[in-house]
């Protein structure tokens, strides 16, 4: 009884602020309608031949001066229209997958799957400090590099920091371990779905080959942060007021609060573990097996919509013993997903403008023609800094897949796919951890009670050395052509 109460009290783990939901849509709009413009404006044109492997030769451009621009109700109409174009099947499928994904993650959170493997990890150490630390933030980068978690470990914060603090540390200790490695693990994607599968889908590229170069990576990356978490552990240890969440931790500390507040039974907990333990690691064998089959990976997403909705219905039914709860969980993590699917529509729309306006060729032709000629090394971090722009006013990971890879698929820059999906995942990642546009860091900074220029102040070294690291395994990866 406790555990379905505290299952439908829980609010929905993707939770857009209005605001946010108002910029991206004002911006990809704003986007859309300059689509439209620039269809009347840059010139028309085609690609001609094909190359002796069948694909188009992109170097074989053909000027239109005679067509017009696309029509202004066709473009006002692209984000329904774009839906019944070529793309459309493969869009359906994505916000089927990102529907049923997130619900399957909710009826997670809900029935306590999160919580319990992370304290399962915590209790295990709980006589080894700094080591516990290391286990907590591991787990939570394989929740990010491995399954696309980030907005969603929102609600293991509270828990997570009153662990830190009953153990010794503090909250911001507890916010390191969780959102920040997270964030860094979302960045470092091993097969993160949001990232390196949905990106390498849409140009193309087989997302298991060379993934000993992004396991490199994220170890390397893993090491870099946990390195920051022991420097900020030890000036604490030295001097407790020196902890930025000095004042919340008092507060915290009187109110008695540890993650006995998560309220399983042992029973449950043991339940709860091993079923979700068996979900996460049965999920992660269909990512890469698909993946690494070539039989098989035009039908990852299917495949995973087919697992995560009737496996992840199930393992909800398992731990809550209840179906209610679970089908209510669901559509709360339906619910939160909606807004994606109108970004995806959105920004989906842009290329479809371009695509029936015939000025997709001329920008391509002019992209290859500026970096025909161009040094490789410069291009890779070009495309890097064009992406982190973005960023900036598009928090979305799907919307920017959409919009950057469906321009890379087709752009000649002399890099391997790997390497554009490599890239994406570099500039799209850590901003999350340091853009004032990103709604989780600012939760989760307030959450703590933490200013957010304090933040950027306290971590400025982090990203100095996570820039230097980036701009490093782009370049050896160019080097070794990954």
């Amino acid at each position: 009884m406790e555990q379905k109460k505290k299952t439908e009290s829980k609010g929905s783990l993707i939770d857009l602020s209005a605001k946010t939901f108002i910029q991206v849509c004002a911006l990809l709009i704003a986007l859309m309608l300059v689509s439209i413009v620039l269809t009347y404006i840059i010139p028309k044109g085609s690609f001609v031949g094909t190359n002796p492997d069948g694909s188009t030769d992109y170097l074989n451009y053909v000027r239109s001066d005679d067509a017009s621009g696309i029509p202004i109700y066709k473009g006002l109409l692209a984000p329904i229209l774009v839906f019944f174009s070529d793309n459309g099947l493969t869009l359906i499928m994505l916000s089927l997958f990102l529907v049923v994904i997130f619900g399957a993650f909710q009826v997670m959170n809900d029935v306590g799957g999160v919580s319990v493997l992370v304290g399962s990890v915590s209790e295990r150490f709980k006589s080894r400090r700094n080591l516990l630390l290391a286990a907590i933030s591991f787990v939570f980068m394989c929740f990010g590099a491995f399954l696309g978690q980030f907005e969603e470990m929102l609600t293991m914060l509270p828990i997570v920091c009153a662990l830190c603090v009953l153990v010794g540390f503090d909250s911001f200790t507890g916010f390191l371990v969780s959102i920040v490695s997270c964030g860094f693990g979302f960045a470092t994607a091993i097969t993160n779905p949001f990232t390196v599968l949905l990106a390498s889908s849409i140009i193309g590229a087989n997302p298991m080959e060379h993934i000993w170069y992004r396991i490199l990576i994220f170890l390397v990356m893993f090491l870099l942060l946990f390195g920051f978490i022991r420097l900020y552990v030890r000036r604490i240890k030295k001097d407790p007021a020196a902890s930025l969440t000095y004042s919340h931790d008092e507060k915290l500390r009187a109110s008695d609060s540890t993650v006995s507040t998560v309220g399983f039974s042992p029973a449950d907990a043991r339940r709860i573990k091993l079923t979700y333990t068996v979900f996460l690691l049965v999920s992660l064998c269909i990512l890469i097996s698909c993946s690494a089959t070539a039989s098989l990976r035009d039908y990852t997403v299917p495949i995973l919509i087919a697992y995560f909705l009737i496996f992840g219905f199930l393992a909800g039914l398992i731990c809550a013993r209840s179906a209610k709860p679970v089908l209510k969980s669901f559509w709360k993590g339906v619910s939160g997903a909606l807004p994606t699917i109108l970004f995806i529509a959105l920004a989906s729309s842009i290329k479809y403008i371009f695509d029936e306006g015939a000025i997709m060729p001329t920008i391509v032709y002019q992209i290859n023609s500026i970096v025909s000629e161009g040094n490789i090394f410069l291009i890779a971090l070009i495309l890097y800094l064009i992406i982190l722009v973005l960023e900036f006013f598009i928090s979305s990971s799907t919307a920017k897949a959409i919009l950057v890879m469906g321009m890379l698929a087709v752009v000649n820059v002399g890099l391997s796919k790997q390497m554009l999906v490599l890239i994406y995942t570099f500039a799209d990642g850590y901003t999350n951890l340091i853009f004032p546009t990103s709604p989780v860091l600012l939760i989760g900074l307030s959450m703590i009670e933490v200013d957010y220029f304090k933040w950027i102040k306290k971590s400025a070294p982090l990203f100095i050395a996570n820039l230097l690291l980036v701009a490093a395994f782009i370049v050896i990866g160019i080097l070794i052509r990954y």
